[in-house]
């Protein structure tokens, strides 16, 4: 049934954008505080993270009122931002669909923008349908549907933040890029809370490395010998060692664990953000901890999948990072030999950094 879906909304798609032509009408040129700018990202966490820098510079040029669109699978991301006015849940289905387009006209949005790196249906339907004067994207192959557009850069090339930072130039901003970095924000009871969680489960206050489990999928799971062997090369420093999982892996998290070491994780991922937010240094799989922990400047060591495709990895940005890279599709070929050789002179690196070894 999925399959037959994506075809039918695929073929709807073609089809609207052979009938659909230029938008028409007064294009809104000059924007200011008064201006309200709905900006438009669906699917994972990570999806979102990466368009926090984007939303940050809009809305500090131009003190415009900020909207953003996003559904349940990573609404989280946007949860507290100092730089959203309003928050938008999209729920899917036909009703869904015309709730939001009705909210878009009702609310008089000036402006569209979708954020998507690549081309959705829905969202294509959504913005095409809308009575917003400005349609903003990057071109892609349903550029038709935008009232404006900007070149999308070489995705073998440039960073998904870099690709998606090039609609500022829309707006007529033209950012510092080395200035740019995600952002999340936390509540300082939220801190409060991670520093209690952590101060908990450790006695002394030590150099403190997070191992995050979790991708997402049993594919991106890396094994628990792997990691059981990881902590194993870890024993040799003087540091504390936090696993982290999401709670769907919490009985691999507990195994890993087995009584000698301590493990976190929480269905409130504010929580769970926060307690990244006080690492030191973290070891990943590609997930959206690494954005995560990007927001927070913590130097990030990941295990990737590059498979069937020639696209730059989702990297920490502008953070210090170093990482191993598969094309297989999962990560069953990436040794712990592999990895150590990697990650420790990145670790001692970073320890040097604390006046933790020299």
């Amino acid at each position: 049934m999925k399959k037959i879906e994506i075809l039918l909304k695929n073929l709807m798609l073609k089809i609207l954008l052979l009938l659909k032509g230029k938008p028409k009408g007064t294009h809104k040129d000059a924007f200011d505080e008064t201006s309200k700018i709905l900006f438009i990202r669906l699917n994972r966490i990570g999806d979102a993270l990466v368009t926090t820098p984007l939303l940050h510079e809009i809305k500090h040029s131009l003190k415009s009122k900020i909207y953003v669109l996003a559904d349940r699978k990573n609404c989280a991301a946007y949860t507290n931002n100092k730089d959203i006015d309003k928050l938008v849940l999209f729920e899917k289905g036909i009703k869904g669909f015309f709730n939001t387009l009705r909210f878009i006209n009702d609310e008089k949005i000036d402006t569209v923008v979708d954020l998507h790196d690549d081309v959705s249906t829905t969202v294509s339907f959504l913005i095409a349908m809308c009575n917003a004067q400005n349609k903003f994207g990057l071109e892609k192959s349903n550029k038709s549907i935008y009232t404006r557009t900007i070149p999308r850069l070489d995705s073998t090339v440039h960073h998904v933040v870099d690709r998606v930072m090039e609609i500022t130039k829309l707006f007529n901003i033209h950012p510092d890029k080395s200035k740019i970095k995600l952002h999340y924000y936390l509540t300082e009871e939220t801190h409060a809370k991670a520093d209690k969680i952590i101060s908990q489960k450790f006695k002394q206050n030590k150099f403190l490395i997070g191992i995050n489990i979790s991708a997402g999928s049993d594919a991106r799971f890396w094994g628990v010998n792997n990691f059981n062997s990881i902590l194993n090369f870890l024993s040799q420093y003087d540091v504390n060692i936090l696993l982290l999982s999401s709670p769907q892996d919490s009985n691999r998290v507990a195994e890993i664990a087995a009584d000698k070491y301590n493990y976190f994780y929480s269905k409130d991922y504010s929580e769970f953000t926060a307690v990244i937010s006080k690492l030191n240094l973290l070891f990943t799989p590609d997930t959206a901890a690494v954005h995560l922990a990007s927001a927070f400047n913590i130097p990030t060591y990941g295990i990737f999948v590059k498979y069937n495709t020639q696209d730059v990895i989702w990297s920490p940005y502008n953070t210090k990072f170093d990482c191993v890279v598969t094309t297989n599709y999962n990560l069953s070929d990436i040794t712990v030999e592999q990895v150590e050789t990697g990650f420790k002179p990145f670790l001692e690196e970073i320890m040097a950094e604390h006046n933790v070894i020299k």
